[in-house]
């Protein structure tokens, strides 16, 4: 999905190898003109209007094969690691979410969320191919199509920023495996950020309103009062979440005992 990115997608769509969907977020810069005519192999769909990650569902509902790898504008997967993902989730028939170990900038540093999944504290289930875990970046991870067009994809309360949580618990409830492999490599290079207090607020917005949609009131009030001592991205995360919270409300439903225990470890 892009949004007024064409300098970014002039760099990375001639990065990827297999056939690309791209779904526009309403852009304004020419961005579905500019790739039909520079990159006429591209399957570009236009939105008309902002969706946020709400987007990508719509270019996972077009797509006919039964494994779709995500990339941002500004991302793309390594020479090889596409093949590599089938193959692993053919051998794996109940992972859901391959994540992908990302190399973030020139510099190839890696993202420290990789970390963190590496050295998940969920068990390590037998039949999945690395680490449990309960999250992943969209950038770099390749989805069973069914199964995420089962769990609802992205939704629009969260809309942009962590909206992999949800989805991830979601997966976890009906059954489904997620699996971190660090031999499966995505390349990442951001923008640099311009207003990082905002993108903090958003953050912890979208946090919130995930907790409000699947974790039990006490873990709710916990990261209520813990965003409303974090300064002021905190204090306008709380803000900013309330025009959304009837919403969220409407969607809420309570994990699995198990699937809680397993997201409460990693608090």
């Amino acid at each position: 999905m892009t949004r007024d990115r064409w300098p970014d997608l002039e760099q990375t769509l001639p990065r990827h190898a297999a056939p690309v969907i791209l779904v526009d977020n309403g852009s304004a810069d020419g961005t579905p003109e500019l790739v039909r005519r520079h990159f006429p192999h591209v399957d570009v769909i236009e939105l008309g209007t902002n969706r946020g990650s709400v987007a990508r569902n719509v270019g996972v509902e077009r797509a006919t094969t039964p494994y779709v790898a995500f990339a941002d504008d500004d991302s793309w997967w390594a020479p090889g690691c596409l093949e590599q993902a089938v193959a692993i989730l053919d051998r794996h028939p109940r992972l859901a979410v391959l994540a992908a170990r990302i190399l973030v900038g020139p510099d190839e540093r890696e993202d420290p969320v990789c970390a963190l999944m590496a050295d998940s504290p969920l068990a390590r289930e037998p039949d999945l191919p690395g680490p449990s875990v309960l999250g992943f970046l969209a950038c770099g991870a390749a989805v069973r199509r069914d199964a995420y067009l089962d769990a609802g994809g992205f939704d629009d309360v969260v809309f942009f920023m962590g909206e992999e949580e949800r989805l991830a618990l979601d997966l976890a409830a009906m059954g489904w495996g997620l699996a971190y492999d660090a031999d499966v490599v995505a390349h990442h290079h951001p923008s640099p950020a311009r207003q990082p207090e905002a993108q903090r607020a958003r953050a912890a917005r979208n946090r919130l309103l995930t907790t409000v949609m699947r974790r039990p009131w006490p873990v709710v009030a916990r990261e209520v009062v813990h965003d409303l001592g974090a300064g002021r991205a905190g204090r306008l995360a709380v803000r900013q979440a309330l025009p959304a919270l009837p919403r969220a409300l409407r969607r809420r439903r309570r994990l699995p005992a198990h699937v809680e225990a397993a997201r409460r470890s990693l608090d």
